[in-house]
Order: structure tokens, then sequence, then C-alpha cells
């Protein structure tokens, strides 16, 4: 085992999932001032778009994650280093800001490239903890990575689902699992492009939209490889770490009340 793995994930059973409830509790946290900047609720964002573009959301996401497998499995293997986490979030807080400015065609415009930078980053995380990116199964995980709500919806735990939904990957499951993904990514990119385009603080909007988006993947990616690389080091099935996981964030809410 690395020393890189070592230092993202404790071999201590019960302070590797505290670690992750930490991790998974904080992801949603920077989204939750966002929605105070732009005013209104997550659900409420998406009324904001045009029908026009809400009835391409979906095909434009799917583009998207299409465009973003290539150009993030291609720029790996030595050609251009991983940028770590706060080099990837200025990035793409930088390109929030430029897509905001122009309003919804530049928003739209900006949604593959940031797709592609967030996903190489989640790469990064994989490979971090201890899985080849250049796999079929782990650039899998790592779409998969994207079936969570989003920063900006509100979660009490029930997204934990996502995390034991592992694909096994036969001939071209790859476009399946994409399909799955992109409804449920388009309804987060949905509501950041919403929250671009809104008047006068359109870039604000935009760099915040993108700050709290890579911010919230990012953390989720460790969440997710995290209980990975446990569930092969402890010999327990993902899916009960999962639930030990869902039990230690119910706690936790408990005691906060």
């Amino acid at each position: 085992m690395t020393a890189t793995m070592l230092s993202v994930v404790p071999t201590d059973h019960d302070a590797a999932l505290d670690a992750l409830a930490l991790r998974y509790r904080a992801a949603g946290g920077v989204g939750m001032q966002v929605l105070s900047l732009v005013g209104g609720r997550a659900e409420n964002l998406l009324e904001r778009l045009p029908d026009r573009v809400k009835l391409r959301l979906e095909s434009a996401t799917e583009r998207a994650l299409y465009v973003a497998l290539d150009a993030a499995g291609r720029s790996r293997g030595g050609r251009i280093p991983d940028g770590g986490k706060w080099l990837t979030t200025a990035a793409t807080t930088a390109m929030g800001a430029a897509g905001g400015f122009g309003g919804l065609p530049s928003a739209l415009a900006e949604l593959p490239v940031t797709t592609t930078v967030l996903l190489r980053a989640i790469h990064g995380i994989a490979e971090a903890h201890g899985f080849d990116p250049a796999q079929d199964q782990v650039r899998a995980d790592c779409i998969q990575v994207f079936a969570t709500a989003g920063p900006l919806a509100h979660d009490n735990g029930a997204d934990l689902g996502f995390l034991a939904a592992r694909v096994t990957l036969t001939g071209p499951a790859m476009h399946g699992v994409i399909a799955r993904v992109a409804p449920r990514l388009a309804t987060a990119l949905g509501q950041k492009l919403a929250a671009q385009t809104v008047p006068v603080i359109g870039a604000v909007a935009g760099a915040a939209t993108n700050f709290a988006f890579t911010s919230y993947y990012q953390e989720m990616a460790h969440v997710q490889f995290g209980l990975k690389r446990l569930s092969l080091e402890s010999g327990i099935a993902e899916g009960l770490l999962v639930e030990e996981l869902r039990a230690r964030m119910a706690a936790s809410r408990r005691l906060r009340r």
C-alpha cells in the first residue's frame, strides 16, 4: 500500500467511517450558501430556465459526460499532472465566473469543460485511494459519483444509496452507466445554470456554484472510493459499510437537535 493511500484512508475501521461521514456532511455545506446568494430553493431554480433549455438539458449533460470521459482519460498517463483539490477548485470557479458573466449561452458552453475538469479530479481521487482510472470498472465508478443529488439539493442521508450501486461492466455497459447518471446530473447542472443566469450577479453566482459543485463532487468521490478501499481492507461488503455510514450520520443529526 502506498503512502498516499495511507494518508487518505485511515486503517482503523471506526476512524475511517467517522472520517467519511464528516466528508459527506461537509460536502453540501457550501451549496446552502449559494442558495442564500441567489435566493429561492434548489427545486425552484430549474423553473427559471427557458423551456427550450430544460428540454435539451439531459441530452446536453449526456454529451458532456462523453466528452469528459474521453478528455479526462486522454489527459492522464503523465501528460497532464493532477492539479490537486485547490487548483481544480480555482480553475472551475474561474470558469463558472466566465460562464455566468455571459449569461445562459456562455454558461451552457462552459458545462462540458467544467464536467471534464471535475471528472479528471475524480480520477485523481480514485488513484489516491489505490484504484486505476484506466480500468473500465473504475472509470464507471468515477462517473457514478455524478449520480448524487448535487450540492444544492437537500440531503438527509437518503442519497447514500448511490454509494452501494456498483455496476459490473460487460461490453457497451459504460453507455448504460452514462444514460442512468445523466438525468440526475442534468437536474443538478440545471440548478447551476439557473443560478448563473441570475441578473446582475451572474458571474458571482457562477463562481460560487462552481466552487460548491467542485468541492461537493470531490468530497463525494473521497467518500465513494474511501468506502471501496475500506471494503477491500476489512472484508466487509460495501453495502454493509454504507449502512454503517448512514447510521453514524443519523446519530450525528439526532445529537445536533
